[in-house]
């Protein structure tokens, strides 16, 4: 069987891109994920998108992260907004379902902006921020996130036994000027990362907390550049939340 696909990315973030609107892909199929997405011996990707037939808004979106698990993505969801109007599916706004819920999106161009769901809690600890934005971020802030061993270091985090059994992404920042510098290390690519987007997010409700910077926030990942705009509802709750980024089919 031959199954035509795309690769997309998303400041540095790519994934393998699938119209199975025909249902063509085995979804069930996690060994052949796994095997797509690896970059020795398949195509290689962060994660592998397929976008499906939805009842209600325009198309559903089911994302796997490399291996093989499935989750909420940021910047896969406006890649596979700009993929859906590649398709002929959308024009310039959409609505479409993910694990986490409905999103509605805005693409101009390469440019896409995401509604992320609203966070209600944020964890403020000691040398560290725990938000989820539709995926898990533990957050620390250093002076010089260049100089961190980040795959060793993450582990100390990722393994522990709070997050040893569903894993959490971590992500480290510095504040340079009115903008957050960040690393990630992702949980399901088990790796640093050159961009994610539930993790931009998280970082910029905590560069609120903790510099109370001016909604939007620029992000800068390893990959580019990302802006985060959001309503703070009250100390620890934000509303209306947009990722907003350039895409790229490569």
């Amino acid at each position: 069987m031959k199954v035509k696909f795309y690769k997309y990315q998303g400041t540095g973030n790519d994934f393998v891109m699938i119209d199975n609107r025909d249902n063509q892909f085995d979804s069930g199929n996690l060994k052949l994920v796994q095997y797509i997405c690896d970059r020795k011996f398949g195509i290689g990707a962060d994660g592998l998108i397929l976008l499906e037939n939805h009842s209600s808004v325009d198309f559903d979106m089911i994302y796997f992260n490399a291996d093989g698990t499935k989750s909420f993505c940021g910047n896969g969801s406006r890649c596979v907004v700009a993929f859906a109007k590649f398709l002929g599916i959308i024009d310039t706004k959409t609505t479409f379902n993910a694990i986490d819920g409905i999103h509605e999106a805005i693409i101009d161009g390469t440019q896409v902006e995401l509604k992320m769901g609203d966070v209600n809690e944020v964890e403020i600890g000691e040398a560290h921020y725990f938000i989820h934005t539709g995926s898990p971020h533990y957050i620390e802030y250093s002076q010089d996130i260049q100089a961190i061993d980040i795959v060793p270091t993450a582990h100390k985090v990722r393994y522990n036994e709070r997050f040893k059994a569903e894993g959490t992404n971590i992500n480290y920042v510095q504040k340079n000027g009115n903008t957050l510098e960040m690393r990630t290390y992702e949980r399901g690519v088990e790796g640093e990362t050159l961009s994610c987007g539930t993790g931009a997010t998280a970082v910029a409700l905590s560069g609120k907390l903790k510099y109370n910077l001016d909604s939007p926030v620029a992000i800068k990942v390893q990959g580019g550049e990302l802006q985060i705009k959001f309503n703070q509802v009250s100390e620890n709750q934000f509303n209306d939340i947009w990722l907003i980024g350039e895409t790229q089919q490569v």
